[in-house]
């Protein structure tokens, strides 16, 4: 919003509801908590060795109390968190652990036999046994009776009331939605804003596995009185599925009322759990010199997997959803970002030091942490510590925290307590930082982190950012400003560094901060905080910023490197770290984004760009087949990219295989392959082939098309992931 000291023009009225806006808002506070965990009562859970423990001892831990591991040893949170939601999975939920329960009513029900282990009916029988009936679309009607689902989600819902602590604690009423479309994670976690308005039992995927149908139930439920929102993860492993740009997942073309449902009902996803990061990958990102953390791919249940990188990480999300409402009118994706854990143990690790395994019995000692083991296709060596999910809200009450979710004030850590702010205007002054109560003027003259910035004619936008630095972990390396934006149907990026620590610059030709150094001897596992800062904040003004164009900010936080959980555990064993992952890391932060729209006055003034539309109503003709073979086939192309005003070659074996040559009369760098003619994200050279009257290009498993037009004896391309425009004029073909 903008200042609110705007005289006379607006009412008394209005004035002070802006003015009170303003100082509740600077009582927000940062309340630091858990989205995402899984106690015995999941079944997967208790099938990896989890038996004992459920949603009592999940609260039990959150709030400081020492809880034993599935492994048996005792384990204590070092910080107590402020709120947590226990997110067992809605899928059979409950059933296995409550069978083994003499004390449980469900242990006397005629399939609770099937259900109990024993000698000859093990935990995998059991499992296999449930996991068909998941699969074959056929679940066991006794066990999704509403019956007995309705009695485990009482149960549920009263622990939470339980230990729900207004002021002190908050447990929320929640649970997973465990969609898994062929080994393709589309999970939900979804949770309500009040356990006293909840319906009788949750939707499980067992009803449907198509996101979709989950949100018009959450639409019913709303209607109903009772509030709720969903938070997507873990989209690294969903194939690509995550963040669609065409279809939806029943194979519908995407419109407004399908992002206006998305957005309504899923305002939040999850930027970093357990089984990795979901901000952006290196292949994605090549230009992001910290894009490679906590990387992981590979598709649930299947050894030696992966999954398509396009359509599986927010910051590419971010970028096409831009893209979209430049183009469509419309954007799916202003999420904000939380991190959590998916820790199946009831008790969650955080810190780097003292992890204790994810998973059960599968990963509960440093032998078999580092042995190298697949699981399920995941590769424990790459799993990690939780992340936190972090909530600027005025109290520490489920519907003050519910109410920040839901407008997005949030942000993810990698599970250290950096205390992260982000506020976007257009007339913050640069000294600003000096006042004990910037904040409150950062409110009043701006939006915060998960806000949208209206357009102002003739300014520039300015963001505050801060950092204070976890009080038990490292200190602070940095705080970048991550900017997206699209152009006539192309997505950019950039990262620029705004407050760093000690006296470093920018390397004067690249822009590039030197790193910070490193305190760490991974032959001890130690580090000390003799670099970095305890503080960090600036006022930064974008210095490329273009009224015209879509564009969203948000700040990532860098720790100074500190030993990796994995090399803590090879100096317990006395070995050396492993070669196959990162000796150490920087833990961070990042916040939910700031929005930019512009006026239509002001798209208006930019230029309008070619679409395929344009040529097709001035008579231009798509190549067919036999066209492209006899254009393409064995030829280089001179190409230039009308956007970004780029020239390149590009040659077209043979036999498939096509090799960007040349850039602007030298060879591409990984930072340019972006925005030529099908990038390849792992380099220049790709597969091709031609079908149905397209140049297919198949990149990290995701296939782009390339549609040549001519006219008038010239060749204009446009490619597929590009919304409509005909980017790439043809100036030459050389044999």
């Amino acid at each position: 919003m903008r200042r609110s000291n705007l005289p006379i023009l607006l009412l008394s009225s209005t004035v002070l509801t802006v003015s009170v806006g303003a100082a509740l808002a600077q009582e927000r506070h940062a309340y630091f908590g858990q989205t995402h965990q899984h106690t015995s009562w999941s079944l997967d859970a208790y099938i990896i060795g989890n038996t004992v423990t459920g949603p009592e001892e999940a609260y039990q831990y959150s709030m400081g109390q020492t809880i034993k591991h599935p492994a048996g040893f005792d384990v204590k949170i070092k910080t107590p968190l402020d709120f947590q939601g226990v997110t067992d999975h809605s899928e059979y939920v409950g059933v296995v652990r409550l069978a083994n329960d003499p004390t449980s009513p469900v242990s006397k029900l005629p399939i609770a036999a099937k259900l109990k282990v024993t000698k000859d009916n093990p935990a995998t029988k059991i499992f296999s046994f449930l996991a068909d009936s998941i699969a074959s679309g056929k679940p066991l009607s006794e066990l999704v009776n509403p019956e007995l689902t309705g009695s485990i989600w009482k149960q549920n819902v009263a622990i939470a009331d339980k230990y729900n602590k207004p002021g002190q604690f908050t447990a929320f009423c929640s649970y997973e939605w465990t969609s898994m479309p062929n080994n393709q994670n589309m999970h939900r976690n979804v949770f309500f804003k009040d356990c006293a308005k909840v319906p009788p039992a949750p939707f499980s995927a067992l009803e449907s596995d198509h996101p979709e149908d989950l949100w018009t139930w959450m639409d019913g439920q709303r209607k109903a009185g009772n509030e709720v929102l969903a938070i997507s993860h873990n989209a690294n492993l969903s194939n690509g599925i995550m963040f669609p740009t065409d279809v939806d997942s029943k194979g519908n073309p995407l419109d407004a009322a399908w992002a206006q449902q998305r957005m309504t009902n899923e305002p939040l996803t999850e930027l970093k759990q357990a089984k990795g990061a979901s901000e952006t990958h290196p292949d994605l990102s090549p230009n992001d010199e910290f894009a490679n953390f906590e990387i992981m791919n590979y598709l649930i249940g299947i050894d030696n997997s992966s999954g398509k990188l396009h359509g599986s990480y927010a910051r590419e999300a971010y970028e096409n959803g831009l893209a979209m409402q430049a183009t469509r009118g419309y954007n799916p994706y202003k999420f904000g970002v939380v991190g959590a854990g998916d820790s199946h143990n009831t008790v969650t690790a955080y810190s780097q030091s003292n992890f204790f395994g994810d998973h059960g019995l599968v990963d509960a000692t440093p032998a078999s942490r580092l042995a190298g083991k697949v699981a399920s296709g995941m590769n424990v060596l790459e799993t990690g510590t939780s992340g936190l999910t972090v909530v600027w809200a005025e109290q520490n009450s489920r519907d003050s925290i519910f109410n920040a979710m839901q407008r997005r004030e949030v942000y993810a850590t990698s599970g250290v307590r950096i205390q992260a702010r982000m506020f976007g205007g257009w007339d913050y002054d640069k000294g600003l930082l000096a006042n004990a109560d910037w904040a409150k003027t950062a409110y009043a003259g701006g939006v915060p982190m998960g806000g949208d910035l209206p357009a102002v004619d003739d300014k520039v936008p300015s963001f505050i950012v801060s950092a204070v630095k976890d009080p038990d972990d490292g200190n602070l390396d940095r705080i970048q400003i991550v900017k997206g934006w699209t152009k006539q149907g192309q997505i950019f990026e950039k990262i620029f560094d705004v407050a760093w620590a000690g006296n470093r610059q920018p390397d004067p030709v690249t822009g590039k901060l030197p790193p910070i150094g490193s305190t760490v001897d991974i032959t001890k596992a130690t580090y000390t905080n003799d670099i970095g800062a305890v503080e960090l904040k600036a006022v930064w003004t974008d210095p490329e910023f273009d009224p015209s164009l879509h564009a969203f900010y948000y700040a990532r936080v860098l720790q100074i490197p500190t030993p990796r959980w994995s090399t803590y555990d090879a100096v317990r064993l006395g070995i050396l770290p492993p070669s196959s992952v990162a000796a150490t890391v920087q833990e961070r932060a990042w916040t939910s984004p700031i929005w930019y729209t512009p006026t239509p006055a002001a798209v208006a003034k930019a230029e309008r760009g070619l679409t395929v539309e344009d040529l097709t109503k001035a008579g231009a003709v798509a190549l067919t087949n036999d066209q492209l073979k006899e254009l393409v086939v064995g030829k280089t192309f001179k190409v230039r990219n009308r956007v970004t005003n780029q020239n390149f070659d590009v040659l077209f074996g043979e036999h498939g295989q096509r090799v960007i040559t040349e850039l602007n009369g030298g060879p591409p760098s990984a930072d340019d392959v972006l925005q030529i003619m099908h990038p390849s994200t792992s380099g220049s050279t790709a597969d091709y082939e031609i079908k149905n009257g397209h140049i297919i290009t198949t990149i990290d498993g995701s296939p782009f098309e390339l549609t040549v037009y001519t006219s008038s004896d010239k060749y204009v391309a446009a490619r597929s992931n590009e919304f409509g425009y005909a980017n790439y004029e043809v100036q030459a073909v050389i044999r």
